[in-house]
């Protein structure tokens, strides 16, 4: 897109969790930080059913800003300090509300694979997440939207699964695999998303030198991932994620956010009726 044509334009923070708990009890100050730093719209996504109408509420309260997902994560949180992979059950609970809301959701999302060892302990943990995973590919088919999705220890087939079902439109958000990995995505068309907490990876350099621009979104994964892992993050820092990104292309922060919000629009067109000009 000319540069003339994106004058003035805002972040679009492709991957946060503006709906969970750390939020709960600064939610509208969270927002305004977050439009006072120019993030123009949050693509917000979820991790159980349970989180699915509270989604839907916050949009409702923020219409044109809070971009709503629905998804199951791979990974279950039982308690504050229990997690456990994946069941279909999880799932059921979910499967009315994606038809039920299906005109006020951007995308489908988080949803994925993450086969971290201390996690998913057994081979049949993993075939269970596959499910899950593939069958919410199919409902993203059916309503038309695209995917947002995370891959930890299973890049590689997180990568396969979409293309084996014909998935033309991902984003695959905080990715580690390796860059010739990520090249596989890009050759069908996926793109890819940073959070903050990537400014202290070194092992991100590699693989963000070799992901083109035009397939780079911006994220933060607020509430978590941010650059001090004693805070918690927020949509604000997005252009943490932007002028760490500059610097290892080596190009102006401005033309960063240019094409990742071009880039966002591409993936997720729902959000092209948001007001993203400042």
């Amino acid at each position: 897109m000319p540069q003339s044509a994106m004058a003035g334009v805002g972040y679009v923070d492709c991957h946060c969790h503006i709906s969970a708990e750390e939020f709960r009890e600064d939610f509208d100050d969270v927002i305004e930080r977050a439009k006072a730093a120019k993030v123009k719209a949050l693509i917000s996504v979820t991790e159980q059913a349970g989180e699915f109408e509270k989604m839907i509420h916050l949009h409702q309260r923020y219409p044109s800003y809070v971009a709503p997902c629905f998804g199951i994560h791979p990974i279950q949180r039982v308690s504050a300090t229990n997690q456990r992979s994946v069941t279909m059950q999880d799932l059921e609970p979910a499967l009315p509300l994606f038809q039920k809301y299906r005109c006020e959701l951007v995308a489908v999302g988080e949803i994925g694979l993450d086969f971290t060892p201390w996690l998913v302990h057994h081979e049949e943990d993993q075939d269970e997440q596959l499910k899950v995973f593939v069958k919410q590919l199919e409902i993203s088919r059916h309503l038309e939207l695209p995917v947002n999705v995370h891959s930890r220890s299973a890049a590689s087939k997180t990568i396969r699964v979409l293309k084996e079902h014909g998935i033309q439109h991902a984003l695959l958000h905080n990715f580690a695999g390796r860059p010739s990995v990520a090249l596989e995505g890009v050759q069908a068309g996926y793109y890819f998303s940073f959070p903050p907490a990537v400014a202290r990876n070194d092992q991100r350099f590699k693989l963000l030198k070799q992901i083109p621009l035009e397939h780079i979104c911006l994220e933060t994964d607020a509430p978590a991932l941010g650059l001090d892992r004693e805070e918690r993050n927020e949509p604000k820092n997005i252009m943490v994620s932007c002028d760490f990104i500059a610097r290892i292309k080596g190009v102006p922060a401005d033309r960063v956010l240019e094409a990742t919000t071009y880039n966002a629009m591409k993936l997720f067109p729902k959000i092209k009726n948001y007001p993203l000009d400042i």
